[in-house]
């Protein structure tokens, strides 16, 4: 039986989407506590920033981890660190 309910509007989508593109930061989201900060960088320097993160915030103490990484076509990495503001 086919379904004779026009579909929803989608403006208020747009609009939420609209919104969301033009943000140049990651909105703060109350239940996320972590601190992240986004790097651009050669391959070398972007394996020496990664490990200065590692050793000034242990991975076991401030869950820091690399949150997200990608490579750009001139060898360039762009990567984004996470971790907690404080160790319990």
């Amino acid at each position: 039986m086919r379904n004779n309910r026009p579909a929803p509007p989608l403006d208020g989508l747009r609009r939420q989407m609209g919104r969301a593109r033009g943000q140049q930061t990651r909105p703060k989201n109350k239940t996320d506590s972590f601190v992240r900060e986004t790097f651009l960088l050669d391959r070398e320097s972007a394996r020496v920033k990664a490990r200065e993160w590692f050793d000034a915030w242990p991975k076991q103490a401030y869950w820091t981890t690399v949150e997200s990484w990608r490579q750009l076509p001139d060898d360039r990495i762009e990567f984004t660190m996470r971790r907690l503001p404080s160790a319990d």
